[in-house]
């Protein structure tokens, strides 16, 4: 398991980070690799959300459930949006609004590696 930061461009507020929890050993390293630079392909973060608030994430209302995380290149436009629309229509999320709760934001970039502070 490890924690890692991601902002949404495109004028978003891009100090405000969502954090995601990545369980797959392939992907937290394809994530460190992406972070350092090595790695360029696929560098946006997907999954499907869960309508709960978790303690690493406490901005928001949601997570991304770390068994559906995944890094695309491109993605289908009825699951893109900002961390922060998602938060605001949860009510609204996993009907016409994205789909199968998959959210897939286009804009996302990872802007670090997460250290918990009981580590």
């Amino acid at each position: 398991m490890a924690l890692f930061a991601f902002t949404y461009g495109g004028g978003w507020n891009t100090d405000k980070e969502f954090i995601v929890d990545i369980t797959n050993d392939a992907d937290i390293d394809h994530a460190r690799r992406l972070l350092t630079g090595v790695e360029t392909s696929k560098p946006h973060i997907m999954g499907r959300i869960r309508k709960q608030k978790k303690d690493y994430n406490p901005s928001y209302d949601f997570y991304l459930d770390p068994q559906t995380v995944a890094f695309f290149d491109m993605a289908i436009e009825v699951c893109d949006s900002t961390p922060q629309y998602v938060d605001d229509h949860l009510d609204e999320a996993c009907g016409a609004f994205l789909p199968g709760c998959y959210w897939c934001p286009w804009g996302s970039k990872l802007t670090r590696e997460v250290i918990p502070a009981s580590a």
